[in-house]
């Protein structure tokens, strides 16, 4: 046992004088040289060494790592910072020039998807359009009374029709002469404008607040009408976060100053808060609910959610024909002679169809 113990002990006593720096020990300490040196490497002769710098400097003791020079990383930072500073130049341009733009941008035909109930200008006597024209007479007396530009189009739960009336308003509205309407998605989580429209769903707003688009690519004149589009873009995973960017409202508040009416279709309030956030950047809101659907809680929760501050009124949504015109169908057939025999004879297909009710507005 004394021998092993000896064995330890003369181990430690080694072990900790290649510990100890020259100075202590007093004495040079070399490192025993490895049982199975490996073969030298071949050196040749005409080759000259290169001059040692001080990263080439490495201890015995210290094993050489690989030195990460940070000049690349400084230099891809500066790169994106200079990028993202060239985006938002031209984003403030195209804001000082957007009257320009707005008469280059493409145009593409006016084909709504036949399932879609959007109004056919060619057919201004059916119902519908004729209840969206009420509306747009009110909203258009209450512009003269108020600076009113920007309306947000929502509902309290989804499959209540604000896509559907924001659609049918805005096609209305360009049907005037002298109005310029731009109809804009900002439903990021279900887009549905593209779709009704037969538009290219991208790019859109969202590739323009990403820095991928500018404003010229992604507002869409709508055949030969006063009717300009602007699709949600590409899907993306923070909508409200998007909504956030001060890019967001600078876009709102520049369009506004080129077009006589912006209506935004945007969420279902009770179930993401993009559209509250939207009715603090506009105008007013107009909040649209549906008969048989919409509970009154939901209504109550909805109002309450955006403050009663800028709620211009309610659509009812969902109503029948038969509804609407059996105590006025003297005076339709006496302003619409040509068109009583059709209504009889497709009164009971028609009677399911579903239009506005009612529009109530403060």
């Amino acid at each position: 046992m004394s021998r092993v113990h000896d064995a330890l002990r003369k181990a430690a006593q080694e072990k900790d004088a290649l510990r100890r720096p020259p100075q202590e020990s007093g004495q040079t300490v070399k490192a025993p040289p490895p049982r199975n040196p490996p073969p030298a490497a071949y050196v040749d002769p005409a080759a000259r060494p290169e001059p040692a710098s001080a990263t080439d400097t490495f201890t015995a003791s210290e094993p050489r790592a690989d030195v990460v020079f940070p000049s690349s990383e400084a230099d891809s930072n500066v790169s994106v910072t200079a990028v993202t500073v060239s985006c938002l130049e031209e984003a403030a341009n195209d804001i000082d020039n957007l009257e320009q733009i707005i008469r280059n941008v493409r145009q593409v035909p006016y084909d709504p998807m036949p399932d879609a109930l959007v109004v056919n200008p060619s057919k201004p006597r059916e119902a519908p359009a004729e209840e969206f024209r009420s509306l747009r007479t009110r909203l258009n007396h209450l512009q003269t009374l108020q600076p009113l530009r920007t309306l947000v189009v929502t509902s309290a739960s989804p499959a209540e029709g604000k896509s559907f009336t924001a659609s049918n308003l805005a096609v209305t509205q360009s049907q005037l002469a002298d109005k310029r309407v731009l109809l804009a998605d900002f439903d990021f989580r279900r887009p549905t404008l593209d779709k009704v429209f037969r538009l290219p769903s991208a790019p859109g707003i969202t590739d323009y607040l990403l820095g991928k688009a500018r404003i010229g690519d992604i507002i869409t004149k709508v055949g030969d009408t006063n009717l300009y589009a602007m699709t949600a873009g590409e899907p993306v995973t923070n909508p409200l976060e998007l909504l956030n960017f001060k890019e967001c409202g600078a876009l709102i508040d520049g369009l506004r100053n080129h077009f006589d009416w912006i209506i935004l279709d945007s969420p279902p309030l009770l179930f993401a808060a993009d559209g509250n956030l939207l009715a603090t950047m506009c105008d007013a809101t107009i909040l649209v609910v549906r008969i048989g659907t919409t509970t009154f809680d939901s209504v109550t929760r909805a109002m309450q959610s955006l403050c009663e501050n800028n709620v211009l009124g309610v659509v009812v949504n969902g109503a029948r024909r038969s509804e609407l015109y059996s105590k006025y169908s003297y005076y339709h057939d006496y302003y619409y002679p040509s068109d009583t025999a059709e209504l009889e004879s497709g009164l009971a297909s028609e009677d399911e169809e579903n239009v506005p009710a009612d529009t109530t507005a403060k």
